[in-house]
């Protein structure tokens, strides 16, 4: 029998060595992997960029002889298949692990299930869910990437407590104090792509990188919608370097001498069908990303593109950053206006979540129910999710 609590305390080990490879290994899953032998740690590993060796190998490097017989605790379901690397299930097997606990399964087509299967069918002890919704939470872009292929959408915003991002003069600098910023930075380090609408480019001339404390961290794809190509060429976001690249996702109708300025400086144009109304189809916009590896996709606003984006529910999660603010009726709302008249015709958000960031309160929640994204054991309690699969 099989101790419950140590099973759950080493998990959560692999967990947070998991973190390591965040802003690093994507579109791939952020996997941690620690070996255990007679009550202590062997060796343990971490998926530490994309096209390098997977948690387990790097796990069982570290803990060499001392894998034969030991307990190996996963993330996700070891690999059965050849890609950049060997499958992670072979290495297993050939290092004489005598149990495997893994949090959840692979739902890359290319796993799912086989190296759950193959581990058992050579008579190896596997357990299965364990901390399986602290799992899903870490690798949620992936596990949304991988069975939609596009990316997962986090609508990020900074507001007052009345619900304003500006003055209304347009001033929005800074609702929120240093800390809530630093957390805004780490998030930008994460993602993949960042999506603003060329309302919020020509109002603050952003430079949407990112800057850790101590610097560091790795610039997400800068990506401004604009219909008509009204980014200025003496913009920020036009200035693009080895490390810093944006693309302009316009209309078919966008003028072609303006392209070709943004073009000499480096931007990538990428044309696109519109709406009705001109504006860029951001349906269209969302499946080209996915089509080009882009699995985790931050928006940080203005009004126009949250609205847009929130009424087409294209949205996964929304994280709201709340300061201890007022700024009154002539504000700038977080979002263009909806047109609801009944509240049952109110959007619906589930599974919020909330923590204490400086002066300032981080509000977390998802548009979607949560079941899809954390599988049925996933039950809301305490403000959050747990799982009851251990």
């Amino acid at each position: 029998m099989h101790d419950l609590a140590s099973d759950i305390r080493y998990m959560q080990r692999a967990l947070a060595v998991a973190a390591g490879g965040i802003g690093l290994v994507s579109p791939n899953p952020l996997v941690g992997c620690v070996i255990v032998k007679d009550g202590r740690v062997v060796g343990e590993g971490y998926h530490e960029r994309y096209g390098g060796p997977h948690a387990e190998a790097n796990a069982l490097r570290a803990a060499g002889d001392e894998a034969r017989g030991a307990t190996l605790y996963v993330t996700l379901e070891p690999c059965c298949h050849t890609g950049k690397t060997p499958p992670c299930a072979d290495a297993v097997l050939q290092a004489g692990v005598g149990r495997v606990v893994m949090a959840l399964r692979d739902p890359n087509p290319k796993v799912a299930g086989g190296g759950l299967a193959r581990l058992r069918a050579a008579g190896i002890e596997v357990t299965l869910g364990i901390c399986e919704a602290e799992a899903r939470r870490l690798n949620e872009p992936f596990l949304h990437y991988i069975q939609t292929q596009q990316p997962f959408v986090t609508l990020k915003c900074a507001v007052t407590l009345d619900g304003k991002i500006a003055t209304r003069t347009g001033a929005s600098r800074w609702i929120t104090g240093g800390l809530a910023r630093e957390q805004v930075h780490r998030m930008r380090h994460a993602a993949d792509a960042l999506l603003v609408g060329c309302g919020t480019a020509l109002q603050d001339d952003p430079q949407l990188t990112t800057r850790l404390p101590g610097g560091g961290g790795v610039n997400p794809l800068r990506i401004v919608v604009d219909s008509r190509l009204r980014l200025p060429v003496s913009s920020q976001l036009a200035a693009v370097t080895s490390d810093c690249h944006t693309l302009v996702a316009t209309s078919e109708r966008a003028p072609v001498e303006k392209q070709r300025q943004l073009e000499d400086r480096g931007v990538e144009i990428l044309r696109l069908p519109s709406y009705a109304d001109g504006r860029v189809d951001i349906e269209a916009l969302l499946t080209a990303l996915g089509a080009r590896g882009v699995a985790d996709l931050l928006v940080e606003g203005g009004a126009t593109l949250s609205a847009t984006l929130l009424q087409r529910r294209l949205v996964d999660k929304v994280t709201v950053f709340v300061a201890p603010k007022m700024i009154g009726g002539d504000g700038i709302s977080v979002v263009a206006a909806f047109g609801v008249e009944a509240m049952a015709d109110a959007l619906q958000f589930y599974g919020m979540t909330s923590q204490s960031v400086g002066e300032d309160v981080m509000l977390e929640a998802y548009l979607k129910p949560l079941e899809p994204l954390f599988g049925a054991r996933a039950r809301l309690g305490g403000g959050g999710v747990r799982s009851d699969a251990i």
